[in-house]
C-alpha cells in the first residue's frame, strides 16, 4: 500500500508539472485524427439544390436571348426612323429654313409698323390717330371724333325724316367699318407674334413633337381666316350701304318730281 501511495503522488506530481502540454496533446490528437469518409451517393437536398440552380440557368438564358431579340428590333426601329421617317439632313434643312423664315417674319412686322397717317388738321389728324392705333382700347373714341369731323345728324327742322335715316344708317356703317378696322389691325399683330412663337419652336423642337406644332399652326389657320372673313363681311356691308343709299336717292327723287309735279297742277288749277 506504500509503494502504491508512492507511485500515485508522484503520477500525480508528474501530471501537474506538465499541465500545460497535456491539453496541447489533445488537440493535436484530435485534429489529426482520421474521419470517416462520406460515400459517393449524394444527399437528396443537394440533388434538389443542383437541379433549381440549373432551372435558374435555362431561364436566364431564355431571356438573354429574348432581350437579344428585343434590342435587334429596337436597334432596326430606331434605324428607320433615323432614316426615312426623321432623318437628320432633313431635319438640318427645315430648321435652316424656319431661320429664314423668322428674318421674313421680323421684316413683315417692321413694314406693318411703318407711319402712313397723312392728315393735318385737328379734327382729322384726332380721328386718323385712332384709326391706325392698332389698339382696340381706342374704338370707344371713334364715334366722338367722327362726329367732330363729319357733323351729327341733322335735326328734324333741318332735314326730312328719310334723310335723317340715311344719314345716320351711312354714319354707322363708316363707324363700324372704322372700328372694325382698328380690331383686325390688332389681329393681325397677335398673328403675327403667333406666327414667329411658333416658328421659334419648330427651330428647337423635337422631331417627335412636329403634329402638335402643325396643330397649333392649323388652329391660328382657322383664325386668320376667320378674321379674313370678317373682314370681307364689313366691307359687303359698307357695299351694301353704299347700294341701299343710291336706291334711296333714287326713290327720293321718284317722290320729289311726283310732289312736285302735283305742285305744279295744283297751281294750273287755281289759275
Amino acid at each position: 500500500m506504500t509503494s502504491v501511495s508512492a507511485a500515485l503522488e508522484r503520477s500525480k506530481s508528474w501530471v501537474w508539472s506538465r499541465r500545460l502540454r497535456i491539453p496541447v496533446l489533445v488537440i493535436v490528437l484530435a485534429l489529426t485524427a482520421p474521419w470517416p469518409a462520406t460515400g459517393q451517393a449524394l444527399s437528396p437536398c443537394c440533388v434538389i439544390l443542383a437541379a433549381g440552380l440549373s432551372s435558374i440557368a435555362n431561364s436566364l438564358q431564355t431571356i438573354a436571348r429574348s432581350l437579344s431579340a428585343i434590342l435587334g428590333v429596337d436597334k432596326g426601329m430606331l434605324q428607320f426612323e433615323q432614316t426615312v421617317v426623321w432623318p437628320t439632313s432633313a431635319i438640318s434643312q427645315a430648321q435652316g429654313l424656319v431661320g429664314s423664315q423668322q428674318g421674313i417674319f421680323t421684316r413683315i412686322q417692321a413694314l406693318i409698323h411703318i407711319p402712313v397717317n397723312s392728315a393735318t388738321q385737328p379734327n382729322p389728324q384726332q380721328l386718323e390717330a385712332i384709326l391706325l392705333s392698332r389698339n382696340p382700347s381706342q374704338i370707344g373714341q371713334t364715334s366722338t371724333n367722327y362726329t367732330a369731323l363729319y357733323g351729327p345728324v341733322p335735326t328734324t327742322t333741318d332735314a326730312s325724316p328719310q334723310v335723317r335715316d340715311l344719314v345716320d344708317m351711312t354714319d354707322a356703317a363708316a363707324q363700324d367699318a372704322m372700328k372694325r378696322a382698328i380690331q383686325i389691325d390688332a389681329l393681325s399683330d397677335l398673328e403675327i407674334q403667333a406666327a414667329s412663337q411658333i416658328n421659334q419652336s419648330i427651330q428647337t423642337a423635337a422631331p417627335g413633337s412636329a403634329p402638335i406644332i402643325e396643330a397649333q399652326a392649323d388652329a391660328w389657320l382657322v383664325r386668320a381666316n376667320a378674321y379674313t372673313q370678317a373682314a370681307t363681311a364689313d366691307l359687303m356691308r359698307l357695299r351694301a350701304i353704299d347700294l341701299a343709299n343710291s336706291s334711296a336717292d333714287i326713290k327720293m327723287g321718284a317722290t320729289n318730281t311726283t310732289n312736285l309735279r302735283q305742285q305744279l297742277m295744283n297751281l294750273l288749277q287755281h289759275n
